[in-house]
């Protein structure tokens, strides 16, 4: 008997009666078809030479650009992206590609003096073959795009597996990306958890953005086979408020970090440690800033916390506020059938409440005390992650303090925990990351290896 296959299906997260898209799943054969045809066109990709990788990839930049009013609307469609935040996206998505279009010019390799005697030492680096990432929903074109463009500017091959959630905005990417590249070199398989382990088990390099639990059984599968790996997965990111910072623009900050996109970016804010005296103004200052932001319709152009992406999500927020007081509970979602929860702020979490040990994906903040900066730190600090850390004051000797003892792999001073540039390398410590950083020059040295050469005359 031959099993039904699977079907993926996205729902609208604002108005989930409207499906997005609906498929079949491919299934575990298409994903090693696809990587078979990547390893196929690989070795043609690769010794294409650095201008056609460069003007290729250059070329989905200017596809992209040029779609970019179709693909935000796709985004706030499909995964509930505010429209202004989706046009960044967009915009960001450009960049990371045209940033590695000159990628291919960069040095891959150096000379070195042999120790002893004639003769000349080489290192080159050398893509590993066909890139398996894996990516999540809340970034459908950003994160997908900087996994990719460095794998492919380094001459690897490319197979894509993004959350079905997604699936619509991946599919169009793809569209764009194949436009300009030759056939095999990037591939999109849809699915879940079949084609995802079956990507792992089969290509030469992976990358992973997702949930700490998945993101831990990816890197067991591909360690075990001897495959290079990278996880980015979750965060418990906090804020560290100093008596002397502007405390209504940190306000400003932290709502923003809080409940832009409803929360669900892994370096949104989750913690805010208030310092000393900074925590009554600061109480005060976030709960207005939190209950002024526009929530609502993602397509509405002031809408900053749209819907959850759904109903789960909707009920992971709501479950895990409970119990706690609610210092805010931000503006009224709107009447409708939207996956809405309101940017909520709670206070008087005991050690080892869930909101300080698990990442909730949502538009909910924990307010904690601090005696001093370093208590702050030892605060921070105390969780299982380590992904991004802002600190607001106006005492740099302070700020250079928490740069120096905060276990984070990114700190940001005055400035909110979301918004990292796509050109440094991006990643975190402890369960946040496993792995080589992403992002930047970083990105090109994980897609490729290091070869010793030894020329004897």
């Amino acid at each position: 008997m031959t099993a039904t296959p699977a079907t993926l299906t996205s729902h609208n997260p604002a108005d989930p009666a409207d499906v997005v898209v609906q498929l079949p799943a491919p299934g575990a054969f298409a994903v090693a078809d696809a990587v078979e045809h990547g390893r196929a066109a690989q070795q043609e990709w690769l010794h294409a030479g650095a201008a056609a990788r460069s003007a290729a990839l250059a070329a989905v930049a200017d596809a992209v650009d040029a779609a970019a009013p179709e693909l935000a609307a796709l985004a706030v469609r499909e995964v509930g992206k505010p429209i202004t935040e989706a046009r960044a996206e967009i915009a960001r998505t450009s960049a990371i590609w045209r940033y590695y279009a000159q990628a291919p010019y960069e040095p891959a390799g150096a000379v070195h003096e042999p120790a002893a005697g004639a003769g000349l030492l080489l290192t080159r680096r050398r893509p590993h073959g066909v890139a398996g990432l894996i990516t999540p929903w809340n970034f459908p074109y950003a994160i997908p795009s900087w996994k990719a463009a460095p794998a492919l500017a380094a001459g690897n091959a490319v197979v894509l597996k993004p959350a079905p959630e997604a699936t619509a905005c991946a599919l169009r990417l793809a569209e764009l990306v194949q436009g300009a590249l030759p056939d095999g070199v990037f591939t999109v398989v849809p699915g879940g958890a079949t084609e995802g382990n079956a990507l792992v088990s089969c290509a030469d390099v992976v990358s992973f953005t997702g949930s700490t639990a998945v993101g831990r059984t990816v890197v067991r599968a591909s360690t075990g086979r001897g495959v290079p790996v990278q996880a980015e997965m979750g965060g418990l990111n906090a804020a560290i408020v100093l008596p002397d910072a502007d405390l209504a623009r940190a306000a400003a900050h932290l709502a923003a970090a809080v409940a832009g996109y409803a929360g669900q970016k892994c370096t949104a804010t989750s913690r805010v440690i208030a310092v000393g005296a900074a925590l009554e103004p600061l109480r005060e200052a976030l709960r207005e800033a939190l209950h002024a932001l526009p929530v609502g319709d993602p397509a509405d152009e002031t809408t900053v916390c749209g819907p959850l992406i759904d109903r789960a999500a909707r009920d992971r927020v709501a479950e895990a506020a409970q119990g706690l007081p609610v210092l805010a509970g931000g503006g009224a979602p709107p009447d409708g059938p939207g996956w809405y929860a309101p940017p909520t702020l709670v206070e008087k979490a005991e050690p080892g409440h869930r909101l300080l040990r698990t990442e909730v994906f949502g538009p909910l903040a924990v307010l904690l005390p601090a005696d001093d900066l370093d208590h702050a730190v030892r605060l921070a600090n105390a969780v299982p992650y380590g992904l991004v850390t802002s600190v607001h004051t106006a005492d740099l000797t302070a700020a250079l303090h928490g740069l120096d003892r905060l276990d984070t792999g990114m700190i940001r001073i005055n400035a909110p925990t979301t918004g990292v540039d796509f050109h440094l390398p991006f990643g975190g410590t402890k369960d946040s990351s496993h792995g080589p950083r992403e992002q930047g020059r970083a990105a090109l040295d994980f897609y490729t290896s290091s070869r010793t050469y030894t020329l004897t005359p």
